[in-house]
């Protein structure tokens, strides 16, 4: 099973390292490499979200157990670093980025590529059904907590900018729109939305690559290695409780969650710690740190999730 799983994780980390290496020689620029995110962010993950919503058969249920047991384990992994980071001396604005950057996983970069990978199109459900609230739930968390120390209201209309304008929820939304309207989606659209779908899990993998030579293990090791051990292994271990022995998921469904908790840190938490100038080296390290080990537990997840659903 083990050998099975690597199977699924290595193509995946391969990705990874070959957009690392292209961008550390320098086969390719910085500016290319930042060009690929945005290609990945506003054009392919949205294609495949657009295309997967507005076409797919999706069977009716509640998707509350499934949030709660995914949430769940997130505000706790959260609630425990930014207790460990305000007991560190840290003030209440740094502590909520590292809480940010322990529960916050790389879902567009890494998750969908490892559970579409891992589930296959059973998968495409789970998918979505995080991805839908997962960025603003955790966006609105932690500028919340980060606002308590702002003064003015710039930090509320950076959010709602944001969220208003973010690709993936304009998708998820505009294929809700579609569905609900009933309009079958013609052969030229069907066949450009599969070109660039098929195209979002390489791209989105090598630009991950790419993206790891801006970012570093320098800052405090000791709260990095903490973030990293929350994030890798207590995140999908009270995943894996809640979703199987808790609430009771169907298989598919467990593992697309605990796939999602078993990701690294998304480059989400750098970019929050750039954008209030707070903790920018510690996310950049999770990030690193979490990133290099996740092929580890990664391949645990995979093996956990096949055994799930075999």
């Amino acid at each position: 099973m083990l050998l099975a799983a690597l199977a699924i994780v290595a193509p995946i980390f391969g990705l990874v390292a070959l957009g690392y290496g292209a961008a550390k020689t320098r086969l390719v620029s910085g500016e290319a490499g930042n060009a690929l995110s945005e290609y990945v962010f506003v054009l392919a993950i949205p294609a495949l979200l657009f295309r997967t919503v507005a076409s797919a058969d999706f069977p009716a249920l509640n998707p509350l157990p499934y949030w709660i047991s995914y949430f769940g384990a997130l505000a706790i992994c959260w609630t425990l670093a930014h207790l460990l980071a305000r007991r560190d001396g840290r003030d209440a604005r740094e502590a909520a980025v590292i809480g940010f950057s322990a529960a916050q996983s790389n879902t567009v970069l890494v998750g969908i590529p490892l559970i579409l990978g891992t589930i296959g199109e059973a998968g495409t459900l789970p998918v979505i059904l995080l991805l839908a609230v997962h960025l603003p739930v955790t966006m609105t968390a932690v500028t919340l907590l980060i606002a308590r120390g702002e003064s003015g209201p710039g930090a509320w209309k950076g959010l709602m900018r944001s969220l208003i304008s973010h690709p993936i929820l304009i998708a998820i939304g505009a294929g809700l729109l579609w569905r609900y309207l009933g309009i079958p989606i013609p052969d030229l659209m069907r066949t450009l939305l599969k070109y660039l779908a098929d195209s979002a899990a390489p791209c989105a993998l090598a630009a991950m690559g790419m993206s790891m030579t801006r970012v570093s293990l320098a800052g405090n090791r000791r709260m990095i290695g903490l973030i990293a051990a929350i994030k890798l292994l207590l995140h999908p271990l009270l995943v894996y409780v809640l979703t199987v022995h808790v609430m009771r998921l169907p298989p598919h469904f467990a593992g697309a969650a605990i796939l999602f908790a078993a990701c690294p840190t998304g480059i989400n938490a750098f970019l929050v710690a750039e954008r209030y100038r707070i903790g920018a080296s510690l996310a950049s390290g999770a990030i690193t740190l979490s990133t290099l080990l996740a092929i580890f537990t990664m391949t645990l997840a995979v093996s956990v999730t096949m055994a799930l659903v075999k």
